[in-house]
């Protein structure tokens, strides 16, 4: 499988956190999202961030911005769809997706989500914990082919919404990621989230 190009998901309105851009709060001096950048860069072979609104407040960053294709903000499956119409254009056969707003996700993402879909022989594949006996899946961070992107086209058009719905059609798998202090997949929805985001930077 070739180096996938990769996609960081921002097109969310962060009402929870008052709205604004949550991958632009600081965490220990460093804006999340440069955190995500920082980590996804290095797994993939090109960048670029879904985000709606002006596009010119992400300048400084240097990648790409990809909003939405669908109107009213449907989700991250749009998200998805407009790293995989970008990524058509770049001649890649996959992306892989993060979310902008969850600093600490592993430094072997995109190694781990290929081998879980190259040992099943699936399209697709999530990320996954575990709570105790219980698999936890995060579907925000993905691998997902280009030769999908029209049927997930449709499948929006058609009202779908949730990325498990769609990517259970397609026989995704789920790569499990070890749980150590906390969830690598924490993500900062709430003030309260970020204080804990901070704990675990000051945590030995």
């Amino acid at each position: 499988m070739r180096a996938p190009v990769g996609v960081i998901l921002a097109g969310g309105q962060a009402r929870r956190m008052g709205g604004g851009d949550k991958g632009r709060l600081p965490l220990g001096g460093v804006p999340i999202l440069t955190r995500v950048i920082a980590r996804l860069e290095p797994q993939v072979a090109g960048l670029a961030l879904n985000a709606n609104g002006d596009p010119d407040r992400f300048d400084d960053l240097g990648l790409d911005v990809l909003p939405d294709s669908v109107a009213d903000h449907p989700g991250p499956l749009a998200g998805v769809l407009a790293g995989l119409d970008w990524a058509a254009e770049q001649g890649a056969d996959h992306i892989v997706t993060a979310a902008a707003d969850t600093p600490f996700f592993p430094c072997d993402l995109v190694p781990m989500l290929q081998l879980a879909a190259e040992r099943a022989g699936a399209p697709i594949a999530l990320a996954a914990t575990m709570e105790g006996t219980r698999q936890v899946r995060h579907p925000v961070f993905g691998l997902w082919p280009v030769a999908l992107r029209e049927d997930l086209r449709l499948a929006i058009a058609a009202g779908t919404r949730k990325v498990v719905i769609w990517t259970g059609r397609h026989g995704a798998v789920e790569a499990v990621f070890p749980v150590e202090r906390f969830d690598p997949f924490f993500n900062v929805n709430t003030p309260d989230d970020l204080a804990r985001a901070h704990s675990f930077l000051d945590a030995p």
